[in-house]
């Protein structure tokens, strides 16, 4: 076994874990759809199928004013039970084991009803919440445990009681928020007897026989947070109330500090888990960028932690944990922590999915089920929509070919994957090339997919992906070699200057400002990324925070957009504005509004409104969009041959690797 710490069972005295891997809690949307909960299951039993040791639920409220939004799930009352039983059967039924997550939003609520400890407004929400009442404190805590009898009615094996991430538990704990003068708020003591007692009223309803997690914030990432003393204490007063285990919890949303997308170095919390370890004898489990069960176990394995949490590993792939036990980890479809289909979906109020696995949470409605009517089908581009699109015929049981004239599969990918903390991407291509061979797909690099090909061998349909080509400015002097476009850069084929100006502040004018400033990749080096970000390891400061490590700029990058709009506005929900820090940690200048005039000896002439300027810059590198790259299209139709188009060749909007995917998905399914 080449996972022997991972995939170790954990007793808990009254039950057993199959292993050490948790799937952690992710709202997913189907809660609150029609038909959702039948949805739900699906999604839940394939997990359970592929051997994960727990599951978690998404937040569910254990009241009305602590849900997430006014039609947000909550579990309060007995007619509520039924539905829940519907995921619990599920699960059991695959051999796993599920805990529900009770989550009261407090000020985090998106309802004019919010209750918090008091009347604070956060940051990130629309609404001020009301300060509670000492008699609603009380009902609350009732209400935590209510809601954990009625999950054990419903079948659950436990629950996890969410306490951090900076929800009402969280909200209670820390003198940030609670500014009450009762008995809940002042010192520590009286901060932290709100999660206390909410563990105490649920282990009495519960009994002895139950799974309890408490997802403990041991890392605030906030000013006034808790103090590593103070999570400490209150660690040991929840093994002292009955919690079976406790999970980690990084960061308040509201937090200025990235902790789960795609740039954070993976494992890059554990340290803080270890801490706490040499303090309680309840099993802990590590969390935040393992993606891996190469991570994961070095992590048990080195004492850091008891298990692993892991929730959108499990949206890419299902059978994460049955492929580590097969010793075949390179089949696993990672996580590239993009957050484009899941958190920002989630927080778009739609269903959320995977960009890498687009029947995450469609396992009812996306499924590829074996042809009756097998085709051999011409796949123009190796791209993600085309590897995509080919994987998924192929598993049909379809005869593949797929055509691309470059040495390498990968497409955008590869451009996308030279961007530091965009590394994670190579996993993606290297799940590809594993599942073209898998599946025997016929793949031809160097080679172009023309008529002439079509001529001399039998097709039934084709598939054109060949991707996008840079949009080109037509401009005085923009046929000087010094203007280039983002490919040209990134795959290396000309050499840059010191000051640089980036003709479009869209997703690639970001990441080629990134690309330019940050000569080495701080995702790939933990400690500093650690500094970069003014995470302290040595916990010195409430919340965990330190001075961020002074910048030094590789370069001097301004961005510019024609638009007056705010800069960076189409970037990801979730996601936007870590970009954003980042480059203003490395002092690129961006301006808006802006017109381009031309390009000479002095550098480039543009128009701020009416104010004429010069940029003295050595580069124009131009990332102001693309074009599908639609040669040989007409002529692929030519053939009378049925065509389809998919990915950047269909719609060549800002890059988008998720709807390429899906669309390859999506055709497969019918074709």
């Amino acid at each position: 076994m080449s996972f022997p710490h991972l995939l170790e069972p954990l007793d808990l005295g009254f039950t057993q874990l199959k292993n050490r891997v948790l799937m952690g809690s992710m709202h997913t949307g189907l809660e609150e759809e029609k038909g959702g909960f039948e949805k739900l299951a699906a999604f839940y039993k394939e997990r359970a199928q592929g051997g994960v040791g727990l599951i978690v639920t998404g937040g569910i409220a254990p009241n009305l004013r602590g849900r997430l939004a006014p039609n947000a799930c909550q579990l309060s009352f007995s007619w509520q039970v039924s539905k829940h039983k519907i995921v619990t059967d599920a699960v059991h039924e695959a051999g796993g084991k599920i805990c529900m997550q009770i989550l009261h939003a407090g000020r985090y609520s998106y309802h004019p009803f919010s209750l918090a400890p008091s009347k604070i407004k956060s940051p990130i929400t629309p609404f001020t919440p009301s300060a509670m009442s000492g008699r609603q404190v009380r009902s609350t805590i009732k209400d935590y445990a209510t809601s954990a009898a009625l999950a054990k009615k419903a079948g659950y094996d436990g629950v996890e009681v969410m306490g951090s991430e900076g929800y009402l538990i969280n909200q209670f704990i820390s003198s940030r928020t609670n500014k009450r003068t009762d008995e809940w708020g002042g010192n520590f003591d009286n901060r932290a007897k709100f999660p206390v007692k909410i563990v105490e009223a649920i282990r009495e309803k519960v009994g002895k026989d139950f799974i309890i997690v408490f997802r403990l914030s041991m890392l605030d990432l906030v000013d006034n947070g808790s103090t590593w003393d103070e999570v400490v204490k209150l660690a040991k007063w929840l093994e002292q109330a009955g919690v079976s285990i406790i999970n980690t919890g990084i960061g308040w949303h509201e937090a200025r500090v990235p902790t789960i997308a795609t740039s954070v170095p993976r494992g890059a919390f554990a340290w803080v888990t270890e801490k706490l370890k040499k303090e309680v004898k309840v099993p802990l489990i590590a969390t935040n960028r393992i993606n891996t069960p190469e991570i994961g176990e070095s992590i048990i394995a080195s004492g850091q932690a008891d298990m692993v949490s892991m929730a959108r590993p499990f949206l890419a792939d299902a059978d994460f944990v049955n492929k580590a036990a097969a010793n075949t980890p390179e089949l696993i479809n990672t996580c590239i922590g993009c957050n484009q289909a899941c958190l920002d979906h989630t927080f778009s109020m739609k269903r959320a999915t995977c960009l890498v696995n687009p029947r995450a949470c469609y396992e009812t409605e996306i499924n590829f089920t074996p042809t009756t009517h097998k085709k051999r089908i011409a796949v123009m581009g190796a791209g993600p929509a085309g590897m995509a699109f080919s994987m998924y015929a192929a598993s049909r049981g379809h005869e593949v070919v797929l055509f691309e004239a470059k040495s390498e599969v990968g497409g955008q990918f590869n451009l996308a994957r030279k961007i530091p903390g965009k590394e994670e991407f190579n996993e993606t291509i290297r799940y590809f090339i594993n599942q073209i061979k898998l599946h025997n797909i016929d793949l031809r690099l160097n080679t172009k997919l023309d008529a002439s090909v079509l001529a001399t061998e039998k097709f039934d349909e084709v598939v054109i992906s060949s991707g996008v080509v840079p949009r080109e400015l037509k401009l005085p002097g923009f046929d000087n070699p010094k203007v280039v476009d983002y490919q040209q850069v990134l795959n290396g084929q000309v050499e840059i200057g010191q000051s640089v100006a980036l003709i479009g502040a869209g997703g690639i004018g970001f990441d080629m400002a990134h690309f330019l400033c940050e000569r080495e990749s701080t995702s790939l080096q933990t400690d500093k990324w650690l500094a970069q970000w003014g995470i302290d390891k040595t916990y010195q400061h409430a919340g965990g925070l330190t001075e961020e490590a002074e910048h030094h700029p590789g370069r001097d990058v301004y961005l510019l957009q024609r638009k007056t709009s705010k800069m960076g506005k189409g970037l990801g929900k979730t996601t936007g504005w870590i970009h954003r820090s980042v480059l203003k940690q490395h002092e690129v200048k961006m301006k808006t509004g802006v017109s381009y005039e031309k390009f000479d000896e002095q550098g480039l002439h543009i128009k701020v409104g009416e104010q004429a300027e010069v940029l003295a810059v050595d580069n124009v590198v131009l990332c102001a969009g693309q074009e599908s790259n639609t040669a040989l299209v007409d002529e692929m139709k030519a053939t009378g041959l049925p065509v389809h188009l998919i990915g950047g060749v269909d719609v060549a909007a800002e890059l988008d690797a998720k709807r390429a995917i899906r669309q390859g998905a999506e055709l497969a399914m019918v074709i």
